[in-house]
């Protein structure tokens, strides 16, 4: 039996950083464990602009887990100032929380959490019926969005009925139907074969080159090396920031 063919390169485009959009400066975590005080995050500064592509690795330990909940409103900095398209985090309540996260970051994550008993078009509404968005309104921009990462064909199916990479493909539907500030992707092609997982880069890729802000968290080098710039962290601190191009 002949092998398969190897999965298309992904092709690359640059974009030109646009304005600030999260800003984080001198922030820390601690996390008490009983009478041990764990220092998750001491200090870290970043900046991230609009239309940037970038990756957030690390070894287990090294805080990339507590900086992704942080760029996420997940949680919030013992110290330090965080600042998300000029608003101040840092000092937000959980309902002001809840608003960002719903409205402004676009969430991707490694096992798809979508909701087992329903379509993949009722998965992609969610956030929409979220945000108020009226029942025809919020259909139409699910069957857009839907259509535009390559499941037209699939809308009425269910998680079980989709492959893997399908799946993630509702997932990353779902990230974009409000059209949020940035997409922030944790192991995105973790569960996913190397075939599959190249084609979910290639989906980012090409959101990218549309415009998008990616923000993807992982600890394969190979999918760090599609960011146009990689964060790398130890002991909870950032140990370097590359650019490229």
């Amino acid at each position: 039996m002949s092998s398969p063919a190897p999965a298309s390169p992904v092709s690359r485009t640059y974009r030109e950083p646009g304005p600030l959009v999260i800003d984080i400066a001198g922030v820390t975590k601690l996390y008490h464990m009983g009478s041990e005080t764990v220092h998750a995050l001491r200090g870290v500064e970043i900046k991230v602009h609009r239309n940037e592509y970038l990756a957030i690795m690390g070894p287990s330990g090294s805080g990339k887990s507590t900086l992704m909940n942080m760029l996420g409103c997940l949680d919030t900095p013992t110290s330090g100032h965080y600042e998300f398209a000029g608003k101040d985090v840092s000092a937000m309540t959980d309902d002001e929380l809840a608003e960002i996260r719903n409205r402004e970051i676009g969430f991707v994550f490694q096992t798809f959490n979508l909701l087992p008993r329903s379509t993949s078009l009722a998965n992609v509404e969610l956030p929409l019926i979220y945000a108020g968005i009226g029942p025809s309104d919020r259909r139409a921009k699910a069957i857009e969005v839907l259509t535009s990462v390559g499941l037209g064909d699939r809308m009425s199916h269910k998680p079980n009925e989709l492959s893997g990479g399908q799946r993630q493909r509702v997932a990353i539907a779902r990230a974009l139907v409000n059209n949020p500030s940035i997409i922030l992707a944790d192991e995105p092609t973790g569960n996913l074969d190397s075939r599959t997982g190249e084609e979910i880069m290639q989906l980012f890729e090409d959101l990218y080159a549309a415009g998008n802000t990616i923000i993807v968290v992982t600890h394969e080098e190979d999918i760090a090396s599609h960011a146009r710039r990689i964060v790398r962290l130890r002991d909870g601190l950032i140990e370097s920031d590359e650019r490229k191009r």
